[in-house]
């Protein structure tokens, strides 16, 4: 099978970032002819380095004049549609198979690849076809559906993109202009959620239940490595830190808990964070910085409990995949899909978002558990994982979606 996949970055830089190269990887191995197409960036590697990517557009990072110059390329690229034109004119592909392209490659390719009668499967990482800033946050941090529930432009109503009119009432043009650019709910061909929970957030919008498909993520390492059934020294948080992750709350519950372990830290931090770290920064808390790769791994694979505090409606985080990958249960808020991955007293513990007393007490409840009851903890969060997560079981649902699409 010929197929397209897009996105807007060819580097690890989120979670549909590692599943949109995963996903390349994973169809290469298994004989596809895949062609990608993505930005040019320095962080890229030898795969992404391509004639036909775009230059990657750093809207937020530029002076006021460049922002103002560049504004309309922020809503329809008409560079990234000329160069999809050129690669279809050049390549026959039997489907299209979207991860991100709002703020980079806008929904003038959409545009393209329906002209040119190219299946469309798109893969929501987040809730952008419902919320114009994708997170259904408000400027707060606070969870709102109003752009569900009530209108789109409870996005600049609420302050949603950075607690700003100016940056909110851009999310809003943009969405409302790729919205009338391109009919989403008639023209994708399927729409994959990476959660239950998403998909039936998605089915209550009633624009996409019949074009719904719902496929957890991966783990491409996942039987190339041994688990350890043995507890670390160390709890641990990985991913971005900032604020609807719950590092907050994290950070007061495990002050609270007072036990004789210590919590590390690992991802890049918001600028707005940084003091809060350096405060907290004592004796049981350890703040490694960014990890990635083997290093990362080791980390994971040799701490005891893994902590998802989130305060938004997480989707499927890569995070818990990982940590059951190895072994290791986790501690989770229930909120977005975060509940639907975690048994509890099983591959580890949930509490109530934003309860930092309950969390607290799971942390000393964790803390003081037998290494029967942890290793049998481990074996669950292993088998979870192989029963949920491996690259095998995740290539035929998806080779599945694309068979069902064409058969349209």
């Amino acid at each position: 099978m010929k197929v397209l996949l897009i996105n807007n970055y060819h580097y690890r830089r989120g979670g549909a970032d590692v599943v949109y190269l995963n996903t390349y990887e994973l169809l290469k191995e298994k004989g596809h002819d895949v062609f990608c197409f993505s930005s040019k960036n320095d962080k890229n590697d030898i795969n992404g380095i391509n004639p036909y990517f775009i230059n990657e557009v750093k809207f937020l990072k530029v002076s006021l004049l460049q922002k103002a110059m560049n504004f309309l390329r922020f809503f329809y690229s008409f560079s990234s549609r000329k160069m999809l034109r050129k690669i279809l004119n050049n390549k026959n592909f039997d489907v299209a198979h979207v991860h991100t392209y709002k703020g980079m490659f806008t929904s003038s390719i959409l545009r393209e690849l329906k002209k040119q009668n190219i299946p469309i499967i798109f893969t929501a990482h987040d809730y952008g076809l419902m919320d114009p800033h994708n997170a259904l946050l408000d400027g707060n941090f606070e969870i709102s559906e109003n752009t569900i529930k009530k209108s789109a432009f409870y996005t600049v109503i609420d302050k949603a993109n950075r607690n700003s009119y100016l940056y909110s009432f851009i999310s809003y043009l943009e969405y409302s202009f790729g919205n009338l650019l391109f009919d989403y709910d008639k023209n994708f061909n399927k729409v994959i959620c990476v959660s239950k929970f998403a998909f039936l957030k998605h089915q209550q919008s009633k624009r996409f239940d019949f074009k719904l498909a719902h496929l957890y993520n991966f783990f491409p390492k996942l039987f190339s490595i041994e688990p350890s059934k043995n507890r670390g020294k160390y709890f641990l948080f990985f991913g971005r830190l900032s604020k609807e992750k719950g590092f907050s709350t994290l950070i007061e519950a495990w002050k609270n808990a007072n036990i004789n372990q210590e919590l590390w830290i690992v991802g890049s931090t918001e600028a707005s964070l940084n003091n809060e770290l350096k405060v907290e920064n004592t004796e049981n808390i350890r703040f490694l910085g960014y990890k990635k790769g083997e290093e990362l791994f080791s980390i994971i694979s040799n701490s005891s409990f893994v902590i998802v505090p989130s305060e938004w409606y997480e989707n499927n985080p890569l995070t818990i995949i990982e940590s059951y990958s190895y072994g290791k249960p986790v501690i989770g808020s229930k909120v977005g899909g975060i509940p639907e991955l975690i048994m509890d007293n099983e591959t580890g513990y949930k509490f109530e978002m934003k309860n930092t007393q309950q969390l607290t007490d799971l942390i000393i409840k964790a803390s003081s558990i037998s290494n029967e009851e942890y290793e049998q903890m481990s074996k669950n969060a292993r088998s979870f994982a192989q029963d949920n997560f491996s690259p095998e079981k995740h290539y035929k649902k998806l080779i599945g979606i694309y068979k069902e699409v064409l058969k349209c």
